[in-house]
């Protein structure tokens, strides 16, 4: 027996007090509810409600970023006096904004202030910042009477060959006057909603939308399933009750669940389209199993429980639409997957407060949405929450996107078109999803192959733009990037690029990229994700460095033009002034700062760089230009034949080139002489510690894994994933492979074990479960298209 008066170190595991489960959650479920974060971009404005005693702090994020606040009554009145006592005059910097806006969002937040007859002219703005704020300078207020805030980020167009980008600030409200203790606050309509329902939890509702439409379904609190189900009104009038069908669905998109762009419709048995995907925050929904029934629970334990086919059938019956014992459903926001054993599983939601899904009805319907009851698993994260049903109106504009977020805490952003989508979209439709953008995959009356060799015998243009740049200024800029990453960046001269990886301190890599020197103390760090600038960041404030790291990526949208015929056209192109190199003079990893056409021309900066293995450029521009210099470009290159290429083909010629790529060649778990680019950690020549020399000289000397060459003895086909035997056991894995035209062989990057890289070594390709069949192959040595890389160089 235990003596439960004696001290618990006397019976340490006998007597424990039950603690709870440590979660560490990120963005706004890690919030209270009564607070509330919006990120305005550079160059953007959002007007938020807010009540008197309501705390609002707005903080400078990447620095040197103004910021214009306008206090207006609850009828749009200008009220100056909604802050505390700080100094104002005419908000010209939002003025100006709004008179010649680039994007959307401005456009629609003109539009917005129009309706409430909020005119500007007679609005007083309060200044805060400015070109002497550093970054994370944060400034508190409380707001004094009820009404709308105004928060706006004017800045000037970035010059190209200057550093003066327009950065984000992020806006924190905590409530005083927080009433609903369990909801968050709903995100603002997209537009003027026609319905606007709420489905409580435990409950369904249905509802009928129009042909044209568009059907916002919105999570609330995060972490709720809704399970959606819809019927033709046409066929439902005419006694025919088919609903949505996910398996039809599946067969005819080839996806698990549609998502936004070619493949994003759900059609009925009939293989009729209901509703095509517009937008999704959350990307991660079910589409295998069924709306919970009866049976779930009776099966489990729980007879009697509320479940959404009940709900559904009960909502439904006004329609006309007879009961089922079961109902197929596509389940938005619920986390479920086959795993490698062909087991469903299911999980927690991906969804965060406020993600939705918007829909577009492709004839008229009848609609049915549940909050789901399940409070006995994971699914809805043990605590069942409301949800939201938006309409609007056909007539509204809305782009295909899905959310993109750099970090698990930040806001999501939205899929954006590049500045040169007005004249790609021309050419074709076949667009996808990359790290928030919309670039072509393959252009129509062209083809993968015809791309590819033009590529290879003339000349290709190429939208770039979702590269990530960054501008690195200040007196320690270069102490900062000689620190950060790999290479030497003191050997770095003004008008030179060098190739470099970044790595954390184990020496796994972040990412890999170009750095620009255009001067003594300014960089320009192009590289292919968000991650690299927090990460900056992060380093920059713990060695309290005197430098600026701010994002440029939206203010410099990018080309590539490749090819052996690429220096004859844009030696027709560019101009450039006598100080800079000509298009001729402009060596392999150097850049010119020039303009297209004439000393009047649109200002351009050209690289000589490039992802394809051949001669070749980059042109950088800001996005008002963009359609000039591709006009330019374009014209010019017709005599030279002069092709668009997607990222179909270019993925071909950067495989047969040896140029890696994030999360195929390259990740956290790899370091760069594992990714094939040890090249770019120079321990000898470079004597300054850098992030992770220590882990790299240690890597170096006792490596693991080698990136390698594969030719395959044979045409089939071969992809990322596929594993790399000798015998029964596996010594590798494909990072990526192609059918590479100009070669006529099957060939692919592999990482394989150190003890099997040899040149030579023949090994086997598995396919199916890696046993059952196998592809002969052999080991050589990479680039297998120009090793020497003299076409780039020529």
């Amino acid at each position: 027996m235990i003596d439960l008066a004696r001290t618990p170190e006397t019976y340490p595991h006998a007597v424990r007090a039950a603690r709870p489960s440590r979660i560490i959650n990120a963005g706004r479920t890690a919030m209270a509810r009564n607070r509330e974060r919006y990120e305005i971009p550079g160059r953007g404005a959002i007007m938020i409600s807010v009540r008197e005693g309501d705390q609002l702090a707005l903080r400078n994020c990447e620095g040197m970023q103004s910021v214009e606040l306008i206090g207006l009554t609850p009828s749009g009145a200008p009220r100056p006096e909604i802050f505390e006592p700080l100094a104002h005059g005419a908000p010209k910097g939002l003025i100006d904004l709004l008179s010649d806006p680039f994007d959307d969002s401005l456009t629609r937040f003109a539009k917005t202030l129009r309706k409430r007859d909020i005119k500007l002219e007679t609005c007083l703005a309060h200044r805060l910042f400015g070109n002497a704020s550093p970054p994370g300078d944060t400034v508190e207020l409380t707001i004094q009477l009820d009404g709308f805030v105004i928060i706006a980020t004017p800045a000037p167009l970035m010059r190209i060959d200057a550093h003066n980008t327009a950065t984000p600030i992020t806006a924190l409200i905590k409530r005083a006057h927080h009433s609903d203790t369990y909801s968050f606050a709903l995100p603002d309509p997209l537009a003027d909603p026609v319905v606007d329902l709420r489905v409580h939890s435990a409950t369904a509702e249905a509802y009928e939308i129009k042909a044209g439409d568009y059907i916002q379904i919105l999570d609330v609190d995060g972490r709720q399933c809704t399970d959606f189900q819809c019927f033709d009104a046409r066929k439902l009038d005419r006694g025919i009750q088919n609903p949505l069908d996910v398996t039809t669905t599946r067969t005819l998109m080839g996806h698990a669940y549609p998502m936004p762009g070619l493949h994003g419709k759900y059609y009925d048995q009939d293989m009729d389209p209901l509703v095509e995907v517009i937008q999704d925050t959350c990307g991660r929904h079910d589409a295998f199993a069924m709306a919970c029934a009866a049976k779930y629970y009776d099966d489990i334990g729980y007879p009697g429980h509320v479940n959404c086919t009940d709900n559904f059938n009960a909502a439904l019956a006004k329609h006309g639409v007879d009961p089922r014992a079961g109902w197929m459903a596509i389940n938005f926001f619920f986390n479920t997957g086959i795993d490698d054993h062909g087991v469903m599983y299911a999980d927690q939601p991906w969804s965060r407060p406020g993600d939705y899904v918007l829909l577009r009805a492709m004839t008229d319907l009848v609609c049915v949405s549940s909050a789901c009851p399940d409070d006995t698993s994971a699914a809805n994260a043990w605590k069942p929450t409301d949800i939201h049903i938006r309409s609007y109106d056909g007539a509204e504009k809305f782009s295909h996107a899905v959310a993109w977020r750099p970090t698990a805490e930040a806001e999501a952003k939205m899929t954006k078109e590049t500045a040169f989508h007005p004249r790609t979209s021309e050419l074709t439709r076949n667009f996808v999803e990359y790290k928030g953008f919309w670039l072509a995959h393959e252009y129509t009356g062209h083809g993968m192959i015809e791309e590819y060799y033009a590529c290879r015998e003339k000349a290709v243009v190429i939208d770039l733009s979702a590269l990530r740049k960054f501008e690195i200024t200040g007196p320690d800029s270069e102490a900062l990037m000689q620190y950060c990453l790999t290479r030497n960046v003191k050997k770095l001269g003004i008008g030179q690029v060098v190739y470099s990886a970044m790595c954390y301190p184990h020496g796994g890599m972040i990412d890999d990229g170009t750095l620009l020197r255009l001067g003594q103390d300014n960089f320009r760090w192009i590289c292919g994700d968000d991650y690299s600038g927090v990460w900056l960041r992060e380093q920059a404030e713990k060695l309290g460095l005197h430098v600026l790291i701010r994002s440029s990526t939206d203010q410099m949208h990018n080309i590539g033009v490749q090819g052996p015929k690429s220096r004859d056209i844009l030696r027709e192109v560019i101009w450039t002034p006598p100080h800079q190199p000509s298009i001729d003079e402009v060596d392999w990893f150097k850049f010119t700062i020039g303009r297209i056409g004439d000393a009047k021309g649109a200002p351009v900066v050209v690289s000589r760089t490039g992802y394809t293995g051949e001669l070749g450029y980059e042109v950088w521009c800001h996005p008002k230009d963009a359609i000039t210099v591709f006009d330019a470009i374009w014209e010019a290159g017709k005599p030279y034949g002069l092709t668009p290429m997607g990222l179909g083909a270019l993925d071909m010629v950067r495989i047969e080139a040896g140029l890696i790529f994030a999360d195929y060649e390259f990740s956290d778990q790899t370091d760069p002489f594992e990714a094939g680019i040890g090249f770019t950690v120079p321990l000898k020549s470079k004597e300054d510690d850098f992030i992770g020399r220590d882990a790299l000289i240690r890597r170096k000397e006792h490596p693991s894994h080698k990136l390698v060459g594969i030719e395959i003895d044979g045409n089939v086909t071969v992809g990322h994933g596929d594993c790399v035997h000798i015998g029964r056991a596996q010594i590798g894995v494909i990072t990526s492979a192609v059918r590479s035209p100009i070669l006529g062989k099957n060939i692919a990057l592999a990482r394989v074990d150190i003890a099997h890289a040899d040149i030579g070594t023949e090994v086997e390709i598995g396919k199916l479960d890696g046993h059952m069949v196998r592809l002969p192959a052999i080991i050589t040595a990479f680039p297998h298209y120009d090793p020497k890389k003299e076409k780039p160089r020529s």
